[in-house]
């Protein structure tokens, strides 16, 4: 399939990847819906984008308004294609820390957000995507933005970590069901980027892990991301697999 004719639904959508993602398919002659948490955020990035997008409120990990969202977005663009799932929190806490034990509900958030909106997308997407007429033997993509903290979580991570893990666990499985209707799933595994998660780490600190990190000694960007999951969707042959997408970069 081409990016032209990509209809897009982001989770996440309003900023950072999710938002780089839209900007990428508009550019490119596409469609996209943006599901975001943020109101103000996801009404600015909509009219940003220009008319080709629409913006729908959604708590990713509501089944309700999941559901919803994404009927509203096929409506909208009369199909959905492309479901890109970005939506997430770093949920960064040590398990036994001077505060006491990690609140059970606060490890549950983090699935909820990560893993379980991962799941609602996923379903959510699919039920559309089979109705599509299909291209070459193809009807849609469904892909998930793990991390390389999936493979080497670093102290606090244990919460996020594990949802990332969960994603990339799910690709397989769900890549060799979704073939008998024709629907690719893949998940990228971003190293360190420019995004709001990682705004509130001070420059030196920035600047310590930046050296860290193979060739190019720098932070991925937003369109680097998008750039990659252009190619995955153009690529038929890619999927029920994650890739790393993080300039060599292994966690400490």
């Amino acid at each position: 399939m081409n990016y032209s004719s990509a209809k897009a639904v982001i989770s996440g959508g309003a900023s950072g990847l999710g938002f780089a993602c839209a900007q990428s398919i508009i550019t490119e002659g596409g469609q996209v819906v943006l599901l975001d948490i943020n109101q103000e955020q996801g009404e600015h990035a909509a009219s940003e984008l220009g008319e080709q997008a629409l913006f729908i409120q959604t708590d990713i990990s509501q089944e309700q308004q999941v559901e919803s969202a994404v009927d509203k977005a096929a409506e909208f663009m009369g199909a959905i294609n492309l479901a890109i799932g970005c939506a997430g929190i770093l949920g960064a806490a040590l398990i036994h820390s001077k505060k006491g034990p990690m609140p059970a509900d606060y490890f549950q958030q983090v699935v909820n957000i990560n893993l379980m909106g991962s799941f609602l997308l996923t379903r959510a997407a699919s039920q559309h995507m089979q109705n599509n007429q299909a291209v070459d033997g193809e009807r849609g993509l469904i892909l998930h933005t793990a991390s390389i903290a999936a493979y080497e979580g670093q102290i606090g991570q244990t919460a996020y970590s594990a949802t990332k893990a969960a994603i990339t666990g799910m690709v397989l499985p769900l890549a060799r069901e979704f073939a008998r209707i024709g629907v690719r799933v893949m998940a990228v595994a971003p190293g360190v980027f420019e995004t709001p998660m990682m705004e509130k780490i001070t420059p030196e600190i920035c600047e310590q892990i930046a050296a860290g990190i193979p060739n190019p000694s720098r932070f991925g960007t937003p369109q680097e991301f998008a750039a990659m999951v252009k190619h995955i969707f153009e690529n038929q042959y890619l999927n029920g697999t994650t890739i790393r997408l993080d300039a060599a970069a292994r966690l400490q």
